[in-house]
């Protein structure tokens, strides 16, 4: 196991900063070293997470028990319309490698973090537009058989904020996808790309440590029939009719609400943001608080978007 770290603080590797230590930590360039780390797992029978941007998730205080493996294949080739991407790039980094090759189709993830396997996943989406637009084909190693497989995109069952690859357990390693965009002109999609920059800055708690939206916004279809008369206005099609979930948050009188060093944020209620060296702990119990306080007023159950890592037998 001589390739692997032991003990890695994993609040190096979450946007949150919080999280503590995976038993093994393995950072894989190639493909090869992926296989390397599939193999030591089953040969070893060790619990397995795979790792993206860190952006998404709330590690739990007591850390990870297996391998925590990140996928940093770093590819980017473009054949005319089509770009091949590795797992580990970031999205801001595609980003610029498109508006360079005038290629159109990824502006609405400007300003999102974290890297395109992790944004394959969860079908990562923002301004009514969503990855799985533009996905022709991806490739994963299958953790249990070490093959890979190569699937066209409809065949990912992407849907809201998941994917074939979320649904599986044990998990498929994302390797590189191909992406399908159009020739623009590069100053329109630079453009478009800052607006969506701008809005994040403007509207989103970014001084804080943070993983984004804590829970999905509401299908408006699945609001009880009472509270249509109230919510009708807010209603925004992303990419379905949905109930803004920081509205309900709002409307709950949690903004500015905090517990330990975690805070409901006062700019963007669907974050939770790391306001003061939280803990796993302390956003659990603000998760938890505003599940409660949203379902009591609304009588609508928030589903979470953020992922829980390791240990939270306490919940």
């Amino acid at each position: 196991m001589e390739l692997f770290q032991e003990h890695i603080p994993l609040s190096r590797y979450t946007s949150y900063r919080i999280g503590g230590p995976a038993r093994y930590f393995f950072d894989a360039a190639t493909e090869e070293q992926v296989r390397y780390a599939i193999g030591e797992t089953r040969k070893r029978k060790l619990a397995l997470f795979v790792l993206g941007g860190g952006t998404n998730l709330l590690v739990s205080d007591r850390g990870f028990p297996g391998l925590v493996l990140k996928p940093n294949l770093k590819i980017m080739d473009v054949q005319g319309e089509e770009v091949q991407v590795g797992a580990g790039v970031e999205m801001a980094a595609l980003l610029e490698f498109a508006i360079s090759k005038s290629l159109s189709g990824l502006e609405w993830a400007g300003g999102l973090p974290g890297t395109v396997g992790g944004a394959i996943r969860g079908n990562a989406g923002a301004f009514g537009g969503e990855i799985k637009d533009v996905v022709k084909r991806v490739a994963s190693l299958d953790s249990v058989s070490g093959k890979v497989l190569v699937r066209p995109g409809s065949q990912c069952n992407f849907s809201y904020r998941s994917s074939i690859f979320k649904e599986h357990n044990p998990p498929e390693i994302i390797l590189w996808a191909d992406l399908e965009l159009k020739k623009s002109s590069a100053k329109d999609i630079r453009t478009a790309v800052y607006e969506k920059v701008n809005y994040r800055k403007e509207r989103h708690p970014l001084e804080y440590p943070n993983v984004g939206s804590i829970f999905k916004n509401v299908d408006w279809n699945t609001v009880p029939q009472a509270h249509h008369h109230t919510l009708k206005n807010v209603v925004k099609t992303d990419p379905f009719p949905v109930v803004p979930t920081a509205y309900l948050i709002s409307e709950a009188g949690l903004k500015g609400v905090s517990f330990g060093g975690a805070m409901v944020s006062p700019k963007h209620p669907n974050f939770i943001v790391n306001a003061l060296n939280a803990s796993a702990g302390d956003v659990l119990a603000l998760v938890e608080l505003v599940k409660t306080e949203v379902k009591n007023k609304f009588q609508i159950e928030l589903e979470e978007e953020v992922m829980m890592v390791g240990d939270f037998k306490d919940r």
